[in-house]
């Protein structure tokens, strides 16, 4: 298995960016939450990438033994549960987002009537 190169500074901008015109397209929603979202985002984001480049440097090191695994078995796992922890975030962040866009374009029947009545 090839290694996979790990993302560049303009990868990760790039995908932020993405990201900023995403929750920017959502109408309805104050700045100062889509700044937040965007910040925490972007340190998920990051937080995983630089978790995933330790894990495979410490990793590519190991020769296999009993011994490799119990020096740096530890740190491994340390690891892999940062970069879950990355994923849980960016999935709470999503869920979020999702749930302030449907509240941001719900119509409650009061202004359905007001609306009828003008």
């Amino acid at each position: 298995m090839a290694k996979k190169d790990p993302l560049s500074y303009e990868d990760v901008q790039k995908k932020v960016q993405d990201f900023d015109e995403l929750i920017n397209s959502i109408e309805n929603i104050e700045s100062k939450k889509k700044q937040l979202w965007k910040e925490i985002y972007e340190n998920a984001f990051v937080d995983r990438m630089n978790a995933y480049m330790l894990f495979t440097d410490c990793f590519t090191g190991l020769s296999g033994s009993t011994a490799d695994h119990v020096q740096v078995g530890g740190q491994l796992a340390k690891y892999i549960e940062r970069m879950n922890k990355a994923n849980d975030q960016l999935i709470k962040l999503a869920e979020m987002i999702s749930k302030e866009e449907e509240r941001a374009n719900s119509v409650s029947s009061d202004d359905l009537f007001n609306e009828i009545g003008g």
